[in-house]
């Protein structure tokens, strides 16, 4: 399912034996390479920053190099871009380099080098924060894309009511997946799995000379830490998980859990709406605010919004509600208005934020890596039984999602096998959760609790919002700095729950009034810190 954020265009959820772990194979990769037994060491190529908020924190700014095939190391390669914001206390107190991914997969993470100056009693001054774009993403080299104007606003009714919407949503996701056949012409698609970005890692290690790293990773990126840490548990210092992936079920089952968990959650934002009545007036009960949620999307499917915002894209919008909280008022002032008023600008605005038409970075690349992670199904006879039975309890997301994800019938790259994540060699891990997240629901965190068993789970019952930390709720945020500051985790608890548990943010208030036009996504557009990402797949 595709991550996003608010006011952040989509680019868009054992240890092995030593004989087992040189079986384990990736994409393209004979086996778990040491990026180490290159003969050219990775090394950082710096260059002049070009973002202005990296500008503005003091990051420097640069490339590494490494292998497009790590079973080939010393073959073909392509860069990685990346940055660093320094260490600010005295090289005694220095606690090595802590790297960061939003999730996705496809997110970039370049400018995410300021995620230390966010942890509270200054506990990330200590690391040089490690900021990167993964292979195939931004400002990395070569940067995937396939069909920029994918999400383009002509896209047929994601609902297959009838065989004609289906054949062409079927044509639809091949042209795309033989779009990204064509436009790659170094072979990167057969390596774009998640094991090669865990030796993407480890290469960034060793281009900064370290023997092991710290990591924070968001929603697909603590996948990411998981199989990391699989695959090298002696070279993870310390790690903050937020918005757990659950290892079991990567990739098809994960996003069709998505779907269910999404309908819950946009349901009560439909509640959250109906209580404020007063300063919406779209019902006064979460099933008057649905009924005129689908109303005005059935109209949207005979007349767009200014010929752009039909039913898809309608969906689209308001998916960001059963992400984070902070976008409800926004949301609702946007949904109040288009009922008042019915001006497009708004709607058109918050697509287009929403969708990013012009630019499916994000999107090529988590096709490229959930398509290779893992076999899908390949028959559509299963997809359309599954889909079929899933929206019949959730008819919010679940079509959506399915067209988002059926590249994967026709992918032009093998797939492989994924890792059997197991954390038993972890030293520890920090892991975090709000127990109604929908992109990676709170079972996930659970099993891998299970499966890391030196680590602590933070849970925060009744939460909606999707890998939320260092967003100002102290009792989760205080936490993670005591964390990083001092590597001592709360005391873990027998049994398979929470070992700790916070109250969530309290659900926003709607806005003073409702927004103009020119407001209305205001929220939207100041996340809370920088450039974290709603979940980029339909999570």
């Amino acid at each position: 399912m595709k991550e996003k954020k608010p006011g952040l265009r989509t680019s868009r959820i054992l240890v092995f034996s030593t004989a087992a772990a040189m079986a384990a194979t990736s994409a393209g990769s004979a086996a778990w390479a040491d990026p180490a037994s290159a003969t050219d060491k990775p090394s950082v190529r710096w260059e002049t920053c070009t973002n202005a908020r990296l500008i503005q924190a003091g990051a420097e700014c640069g490339f590494v190099s490494v292998p497009l095939d790590y079973s080939n190391p010393n073959g073909k390669k392509i860069e990685l871009a990346v940055s660093r914001i320094k260490h600010k206390t005295p090289d005694s107190t220095y606690q090595g380099i802590a790297l960061v991914n939003p999730g996705g997969p496809g997110g970039s993470g370049l400018t995410l080098s300021r995620l230390g100056q966010f942890i509270p009693n200054g506990a990330g001054e200590s690391y040089d924060w490690i900021g990167f774009d993964p292979r195939g993403v931004g400002s990395s080299k070569p940067a995937i894309s396939c069909l920029p104007d994918y999400m383009s606003p002509n896209r047929p009714d994601y609902i297959p009511w009838n065989s004609s919407l289906e054949k062409t949503w079927l044509e639809r996701s091949k042209s795309y997946a033989d779009a990204c056949r064509k436009n790659d012409s170094i072979g990167l698609l057969n390596h774009m799995t998640t094991v090669d970005a865990v030796m993407d890692l480890d290469s960034i290690r060793t281009a900064f000379g370290e023997q092991q790293i710290n990591y924070y990773g968001f929603s697909y990126g603590t996948y990411l830490g998981q199989v990391y840490s699989t695959m090298y548990p002696n070279r993870m210092r310390r790690m903050v998980l937020d918005g757990n992936v659950d290892p079991r079920k990567v990739w098809y089952q994960a996003n069709l859990d998505q779907d269910v968990a999404f309908e819950r959650n946009v349901k009560i934002w439909f509640g959250w709406v109906a209580k404020y009545d007063s300063v919406y007036h779209l019902g006064a009960s979460a099933q008057a605010v649905e009924a005129r949620w689908y109303a005005e999307q059935t109209k949207l499917r005979v007349q767009p919004a200014g010929g752009v915002v039909g039913p898809d894209e309608w969906t689209d919008i308001f998916l960001q509600a059963g992400y984070y909280q902070v976008t409800w008022p926004d949301l609702g002032d946007l949904f109040a208005n288009w009922v008042r008023n019915g001006d497009p600008k708004p709607l058109i605005q918050a697509y287009q934020d929403t969708d990013s038409p012009g630019d499916d970075n994000g999107y090529a690349v988590y096709n490229a890596v959930q398509c290779t992670d893992v076999q899908w199904p390949k028959s559509w006879d299963q997809w359309r039984r599954d889909n079929w039975k899933t929206f019949a309890k959730a008819p919010f997301e679940t079509w959506g999602n399915a067209w988002f994800n059926a590249p994967c019938l026709y992918w032009p790259a093998k797939a492989q096998q994924p890792v059997n994540v197991d954390g038993r060699k972890v030293a520890g891990a920090l892991l975090i959760s709000e127990t109604l997240d929908a992109a990676t629901p709170f079972e996930g965190s659970l099993e891998v609790r299970r499966r890391f068993p030196n680590a602590v789970l933070i849970a925060e019952p009744g939460g909606t919002t999707h890998s939320g930390s260092l967003g100002g709720n102290a009792c989760v945020d205080n936490q993670i700095a005591d964390y990083l500051a001092t590597g001592k985790l709360p005391t873990r608890k027998a049994g398979d729950g929470p070992d700790t548990t916070c109250d969530p943010l309290p659900a926003p208030e709607p806005n003073p009034t409702v927004s103009s036009a020119a407001s209305t996504m205001s929220a939207l557009a100041v996340p809370a810190r920088p450039d974290r990402l709603l979940p980029l797949g339909r999570r």
